[in-house]
């Protein structure tokens, strides 16, 4: 029982693993090691309309500016000391292939797209002159670059297409990307306590940090956690933080009294007790548990997206404690007459978690 139940264990945690934790494994420790000490960039950047080469200087400067505002040394001279080189192959007309149709990176809105043919530009970088499989993408609002130049009555649908990217290159925040890719957490940082810092920018630090080991940012999280427009995004962000932000999600959890936020740190607490068999993950949620049961008739008792974080989330770590109310909880929920989506969700998992509790009667 004890080898099934590490077995189940194991599989939670590795289904827990971020999209970064998963690119991480690929490289090896002085890769790795490389990559977090990055600080001179060469830009190779090639600009291509169905006329052929596009002057790159436009996107150089916009490129060159960004990378500076987050630290970075940008080499212009291919024969002077980089640490890392950045392409970026802008197309009025894009001949990359992609990723695959689905899955995987394929899922992600910055991922290079098999099917678009309009206007795009492909970023990747090279170490050492390996690609290390990492690719963004971004597009403009049309495809037909032809079309959407004639419609503002533009004759030259290259450079239109050209000046459209280069908007979209101000916009589209790669250096945070890549500061996360490499595991810069120490650039990113100070970004949260900048004033200057548009909170939508701050909301995109955040969501990259939740993929990153980010013990360093549990002081600014706890203040993002005060900010009414922020907290969601500082939830998600401390799951990253791992078992350092467990007393701080319980607090929240058992303090909040906003559903969004209770649900958002009822999950950050099972993923975290999947990824690390934490036992002070599970207490707190089987505590709000134990009173609903009692007090449970109708289904306007369940507070449905709190309810079924807290039931996925106990399942993720086989607790003593947890099976007795998830036994009685079970029972309840079907003796309630709703077939609502929201009660079909919470009987779903509360099916998954119940037979993750009880290995002995799933067993037998």
């Amino acid at each position: 029982m004890k080898i099934l139940s590490l077995f189940i264990l194991t599989v939670l945690t590795l289904t827990s693993v971020t999209q970064s934790d998963a690119r991480r494994t690929h490289l090896t420790q002085e890769q790795q090691k490389q990559l977090y000490t990055v600080q001179a960039i060469y830009p190779d950047i090639l600009a291509l309309t169905e006329k052929g080469k596009y002057d790159t200087t436009a996107f150089s400067e916009i490129i060159t500016s960004r990378l500076q505002g987050l630290g970075y040394t940008v080499i212009t001279d291919r024969t002077h000391p980089f640490d890392i080189t950045l392409k970026v192959k802008c197309e009025e007309r894009k001949t990359w292939s992609g990723t695959t149709a689905s899955g995987g990176d394929a899922e992600l809105t910055d991922a290079p797209s098999r099917l678009w043919k309009g206007p795009a530009c492909l970023f990747s970088y090279s170490l050492e002159g390996r690609d290390l499989g990492w690719y963004k993408e971004i597009r403009t609002s049309f495809e037909n670059a032809i079309k959407a130049a004639q419609d503002v009555k533009d004759t030259t649908s290259g450079t239109f297409a050209m000046t459209k990217l280069q908007e979209r290159l101000k916009e589209y925040d790669f250096p945070v990307l890549l500061a996360a890719e490499w595991g810069q957490v120490d650039r990113l940082l100070p970004l949260l306590d900048d004033p200057s810092i548009h909170k939508l920018r701050k909301l995109k630090i955040l969501s990259v940090l939740s993929d990153l080991n980010t013990q360093q940012a549990l002081p600014q999280l706890t203040t993002f956690l005060q900010d009414k427009d922020l907290q969601e995004f500082a939830i998600k962000a401390l799951t990253g933080a791992g078992q350092d932000s467990i007393p701080l999600l319980i607090d929240l959890f058992q303090h909040t009294t906003q559903s969004p936020i209770r649900a958002g740190a009822a999950k950050a607490l099972g993923t975290i007790a999947a990824a690390s068999g934490d036992p002070r993950t599970i207490p707190p949620l089987v505590a709000y548990l134990k009173p609903v049961i009692a007090n449970m008739k109708t289904s306007e008792d369940i507070d449905f997206p709190v309810m079924i974080e807290v039931i996925w989330a106990i399942g993720k770590l086989r607790d003593d404690q947890s099976l007795e109310p998830m036994k009685k909880f079970q029972e309840k929920i079907w003796l309630i007459y709703d077939t609502s989506l929201n009660m079909t969700k919470l009987r779903e998992a509360t099916n998954w978690t119940y037979k993750q509790l009880d290995l002995d009667g799933h067993i037998s």
